[in-house]
């Protein structure tokens, strides 16, 4: 049996987005995957082996480059058929490792590109990471067409070198877990002491200014002055926007924010939302928006690349400009006074989730391209 190994940094990563995956490959290949050990207990249920490896997901050069001598010597010593990487650092990592010891198939999956919102050298710089991971890949994906269109035009990859798996996304979306749950909206909405009639925005991700939040923050404080029974329910964890930050721009309207730290189960929260929000200034797919829409939860959202690929604008959601407040601000009052039309919204936002973002489909082609990659 071949051999297969999946790279990223964390993971919680690989839980969250390649758990399909590897459930699926490892009917065929003999699976591994290679990540920090922290949390390696998240991967207990998959059907692979964990080999721990301290990668840093910022640039520690020192670490970096025992990161890289380790890896070379596990893939010497394991041979694989294939090395599947997520992530800028895991990829620069494995792909290089990858074609010092010669594994024939070298496969990167571009996700979001951290120097889109960066200017001048650091932009430069970064971006030749990315362009150096596309001459050492054997092969490209990109999780949306917009943004493999976003890297040919940006000079990191020529036309014929990336693909999109089906319509987009790194797994798409498991519809038997991501839907309407009017059991768990109450449960959640218990927890949280919101009533059943009150309106929830939802924004699920990393508190992190390219996400928007501080944007958010602004534009919930304004609507939150103007009606009474809406609420903001925050889930993830502080990167460099703090909690704090959040309440201080919503000033007396803070008592109407809720927070999660970490979920396991996203879908419970999306279930329990009417709204949900993703103002961010990057993304390379809107993982988050497809899963809130199989719940029946339309989107706001900004007019990026990666954005437009998970919403059809004013039929699933509305978009607006990255940084544009005072339009986040109307949009978000144009679904919380129109319930009608956030109904209508996610009736649509989930027909097409299901019709076009099916993680079963999404894993079959990919597991298509192995196949077809080693003529299997």
């Amino acid at each position: 049996m071949k051999k297969i190994c999946y790279v990223a940094t964390i993971p919680h990563v690989v839980f969250s987005f390649l758990s399909g995956h590897i459930e699926a490959a490892a009917r065929d290949f003999d699976v591994s995957v290679i990540s920090h050990p922290t949390d390696a207990n998240l991967l207990a249920s998959l059907p692979c082996r964990h080999i721990s490896l301290n990668i840093q997901r910022k640039i520690a050069p020192y670490n970096d480059l025992q990161a890289l001598f380790q890896m070379i010597k596990i893939f010497r010593r394991e041979r694989y058929a294939i090395v599947h990487s997520i992530m800028p650092k895991t990829g620069l990592l494995s792909m290089s490792a990858g074609r010092l010891t010669g594994i024939q198939c070298r496969i990167h999956t571009y996700t979001g590109q951290v120097w889109a919102t960066r200017k001048g050298i650091n932009r430069s710089f970064l971006k030749s990471f990315d362009r150096l991971i596309a001459g050492l890949a054997t092969h490209t994906l990109a999780d949306s067409e917009s943004q493999r269109q976003f890297l040919i035009t940006e000079g990191i990859l020529k036309e014929k070198q990336c693909s999109v798996i089906g319509n987009g996304s790194i797994c798409g979306v498991d519809v038997t877990r991501f839907c309407p749950d009017s059991g768990a909206r109450q449960a959640i909405r218990d927890v949280l002491k919101i009533s059943p009639d009150a309106t929830i925005i939802l924004f699920l991700g990393r508190l992190n200014k390219d996400k928007g939040m501080l944007d958010l923050a602004q534009a919930f404080g304004q609507i939150a002055s103007e009606r009474k029974n809406i609420f903001l329910l925050l889930v993830g964890a502080e990167e460099d926007v703090s909690y704090d930050q959040i309440q201080a721009i919503c000033g007396d309207h803070a008592d109407r924010l809720r927070r999660i730290l970490f979920t396991s189960t996203p879908e419970q929260y999306m279930a329990a939302s009417d709204i949900f929000c993703l103002p961010s200034y990057r993304e390379g797919f809107g993982q988050t928006i497809i899963e809130a829409a199989a719940c029946r939860v339309p989107t706001v959202a900004t007019r990026i690349y990666g954005i437009t690929d998970a919403v059809e604008e004013n039929q699933t959601g509305l978009l607006i400009e990255a940084g544009a407040v005072d339009q986040l601000t109307q949009a978000l009052l144009q679904l919380v006074d129109n319930p009608l039309i956030r109904s209508r919204m996610g009736e649509t936002a989930k027909a097409r989730a299901e019709k076009l973002f099916c993680s079963s489909d999404v894993t079959g082609a990919l597991i298509r391209l192995y196949h077809s990659m080693l003529q299997l």
